[in-house]
């Protein structure tokens, strides 16, 4: 059986994940104090995280590393230098997959934009948790990419926030 690949992420209301210049900071200004969006509750359930090499350099740059004792896929051609529990790879996406199953793994958190987008459009990503922030960014580094797939989605719940996030809970509908 193949692992559960999850997206659990956020975007501004006009679908930024990021600023032109790759910044966040406009979505920890949108954060609501003792906020809590369901990540800590997410993360728990997750064997490994997939990312985009793009991904990977903004996180990487994080003291202390986030994902200690997580196993890492970072998708890139060009691998930096090596990082403890992190795989650095060049692999179809299906080819992937089909390791994390020999592996064991249950549960893998796909994030970044483009590859997001590139597990979508191959009709594999099984549910998504997006939290919508009150804010339009006019530009900058989008969540969805085209693709040719269309995917049916069914929503498992929403929960809306003082600070006026709201989250969404989907997963894949197979029909």
């Amino acid at each position: 059986m193949s692992p559960r690949l999850s997206v659990f992420i956020a975007a501004s209301l006009d679908g930024y994940i990021a600023t032109p210049d790759d910044k966040l900071d406009w979505l920890l200004a949108a954060a609501g104090p003792d906020e809590d969006y369901g990540y800590e509750e997410f993360i728990a359930t997750v064997d490994a995280m997939a990312m985009g090499r793009g991904t990977y350099d903004f996180v990487a740059r994080e003291d202390p590393w986030p994902l200690a004792g997580r196993r890492v896929f970072v998708f890139t051609k060009d691998a930096p230098e090596p990082h403890d529990d992190v795989t650095f790879w060049s692999v179809p996406i299906e080819e992937a997959v089909a390791r994390w199953d020999e592996m064991g793994l249950r549960r893998v958190y796909v994030d970044g934009g483009r590859l997001i987008s590139s597990f979508l459009a191959r009709g594999l990503i099984d549910e998504m948790t997006v939290t919508i922030a009150p804010r339009l960014l006019g530009r900058g580094r989008p969540l969805f990419h085209p693709h040719e797939r269309e995917t049916k989605l069914r929503l498992l719940g929403s929960r809306a926030f003082p600070s006026g996030m709201v989250t969404l809970r989907y997963e894949r509908d197979p029909g």
